[in-house]
């Protein structure tokens, strides 16, 4: 009986999904949007790496500063302690190219050259799990053979935000297997009518499957430079960091490898390329109109997440959290309201909204970055208000946790305790507060908050000061690792 090959999965949880602003952000991008059964495209995606045979361990590709907010994602899942799980943490935005480099290079260095890697999108849907295994399975017989896989999906409309896949010859050996003709980038919406016709032409979905050595030949054939840097950044990383499971990829390295996608770098070029055609209801959230389809519509067409009072009202898309949101006499529009951010847009323009988000991003306005509610490895905290040398926060302190020892140089900071108890260290003293006790920390004083108790701790924070960015934090101890 032939050894069952080691199967890695591998999530990569990279782009912000500007095109789902205000929700989608920089510091809390598109796989950590919630769906309506309440949980978020990367839990999905976590717990399909659960479900596939075998799997040694799960690897999740992902910016640094994500860190923390994907294991609590995971943690909620209540499946972190099945499989085991290792971390490669980017220091900067790269593209897919070089992740999928650094996780075949840091597979085969855990694994061996002909452990297999299943590498999924984090922000990707699939519906029907049973049909996603199946086409894994079949993906394995090939990647077993030395060939590189990837999954098309059969489609059900003329999109135009999709790549697609050309199919050529069949495979004899796996059904619904092909070679691969050709990638083509976005058609016009006439074409894209006529791949969705033909039969031939398949979605890009982007989900690969291949032993580690295979990938590594391919590039070296095709995109040896960029294997070069990435085994070299592997090297520093590896030489530098004794935190496993998560690796802090070396920056200096990183930032040399080339921002390029994986069907630019290799897939387009390589001739062990192969598509399975799949159908297991896959979908690519990449804009508001593709959220609008998860949810149903009224009589009317309008669909309403939220609190809404619709008059003469028609085809809508509205999404708010917080206020109620009434409209007389629209028709045909997006409307997604936040508590510091609000786009309006007709539904046929969102795949435009990522323009408004470089726009802000121009302007260094927050919105295009964070939320009012921004979560952190302790908790989380919200900007309830903010004028001319003054910012009022509530902080949430999760149980036994803490922040760091820290200073400002610019501000002084006054706390008042909600709910819970609160030890504070405030320069040379440490003391305990209770609920509606106060206490005031100046400028440039050492100072930490922490919850000793066994629920949350909430206090309002009141900043005064010349300068109240989130940059002026001096470090001097922390639980998480954050000092630089």
């Amino acid at each position: 009986m032939a050894e069952q090959p080691i199967l890695v999965p591998v999530i990569l949880s990279g782009g912000t999904g500007s095109r789902l602003w205000p929700i989608s952000r920089e510091s809390h991008p598109k796989p950590f949007m919630v769906l309506p059964d309440k949980q978020s495209l990367l839990q999905k995606t976590y717990l399909r790496a659960h479900q596939l045979p075998h799997a040694a361990s799960i690897i999740t590709i992902t910016n640094a500063s994500y860190y923390f907010k994907t294991c609590t994602e995971y943690d909620a899942t209540a499946q972190t302690n099945l499989i085991p799980q290792q971390f490669l943490l980017e220091p900067v935005a790269r593209n897919t190219a070089p992740a999928i480099a650094l996780c075949a290079l840091f597979v085969q260095h855990e694994f061996g050259p002909d452990a297999i890697l299943l590498v999924q999108p984090a922000d990707h849907l699939i519906e029907d799990t049973t049909a996603f295994i199946a086409a894994c399975k079949e993906a394995l017989k090939l990647a077993d053979e030395n060939k590189i896989v990837t999954f098309g999906m059969k489609p059900t409309r003329p999109e135009t935000g999709f790549g697609y896949i050309e199919c050529g010859e069949t495979i004899p050996t796996v059904q619904n297997a092909y070679d691969v003709r050709r990638f083509i980038e976005k058609p016009a919406v006439d074409v894209a009518e006529m791949y969705m016709n033909d039969g031939r032409y398949l979605w890009n979905a982007g989900i690969f499957c291949f032993k580690a050595s295979t990938l590594l030949s391919e590039l070296e054939i095709h995109a040896p430079a960029l294997l070069t840097a990435a085994t070299h950044c592997l090297q520093e990383t590896m030489r530098n960091t004794n935190e496993e499971p998560s690796y802090h990829l070396d920056k200096t390295s990183f930032e040399q490898l080339p921002s390029i996608s994986i069907d630019y770098a290799l897939m387009e070029k390589s001739s062990k390329l192969l598509v399975i055609a799949c159908d297991f209801n896959w979908q690519d959230i990449g804009s508001w109109e593709h959220y609008r389809q998860l949810y149903p519509a009224d009589k009317n067409g309008n669909t309403v997440i939220g609190n809404a009072i619709l008059k003469d009202a028609n085809n809508n898309f509205i999404f708010g959290n917080e206020r109620v949101i009434a409209s007389i006499g629209i028709n045909d529009l997006a409307i997604i309201d936040t508590p510091d951010a609000l786009l309006i847009s007709h539904r046929d323009k969102t795949q435009d909204v990522k323009h408004i988000v470089n726009r802000l991003k121009e302007k260094a306005h927050e919105s295009y970055l964070t939320h009012r509610t921004v979560i952190r490895p302790w908790g989380t905290y919200t900007v309830l208000e903010e004028g001319f040398a003054f910012k009022i926060k509530r902080i949430v302190v999760k149980p036994q946790h803490s922040l760091s020892l820290q200073l400002h140089h610019h501000r002084s900071e006054h706390w008042i305790v909600v709910l819970g108890i609160a030890r504070v260290v405030n320069a040379d003293k440490t003391y305990d507060l209770k609920t509606n006790e106060s206490t005031f920390v100046p400028m440039q004083t050492p100072h930490r908050l922490s919850n000793p108790g066994e629920s949350d701790l909430i206090i309002i924070e009141v900043q005064t000061g010349s300068y109240l960015g989130e940059d002026d934090i001096v470090r001097f101890e922390d639980t998480y690792g954050r000092i630089t």
